[in-house]
């Protein structure tokens, strides 16, 4: 097993894709917001849930035992798209009608917009690097 920097880089966002929804919003801003109803907090541990369910599986597909090059690209790519869609939602949700990055009582403005791009500037640099390093490891065999 291999702890490149791709690895690494992309291994930080799929722990923070698995823990940030739990570390964000396990708090009196979200699950126990008693303004919230029940419906949003069952929406809102959905997407917990669902960010848990993609980071772990974008770290399957990082460290699974692959037999071939082409099966080494393809996992990487898979890992690449999970974390991917985790982010891409949140950027989206802002975009539904009614909703606010962020309940008036707890300030204004979209916080989450910079760490999305920090994120996707890892995501983007993880794949990049592991994908070059993939590419020499072919050449060298």
């Amino acid at each position: 097993m291999t702890f490149s920097p791709g690895r690494v880089a992309l291994s930080v966002v799929a722990l923070s894709t698995a823990t940030g929804g739990f570390i964000f919003d396990w708090n009196h801003t979200h699950v126990f917001n008693e303004r919230w109803p029940p419906h949003a907090k069952f929406h809102d541990g959905q997407t917990m849930s669902t960010g848990f369910l993609l980071g772990l599986s974008a770290l399957y597909y990082l460290f699974r035992t692959c037999n071939s090059p082409a099966m080494k690209r393809d996992s990487l790519r898979t890992a690449t798209w999970l974390l991917s869609l985790n982010w891409i939602a949140q950027l989206s949700a802002a975009l539904y009608p009614g909703s606010l990055p962020v309940d008036p009582e707890f300030g204004g403005g979209f916080p989450q917009a910079y760490i999305c791009a920090f994120l996707f500037l890892l995501i983007a640099s993880g794949f990049s690097f592991e994908h070059r390093r993939l590419r020499f490891e072919e050449k060298r065999d």
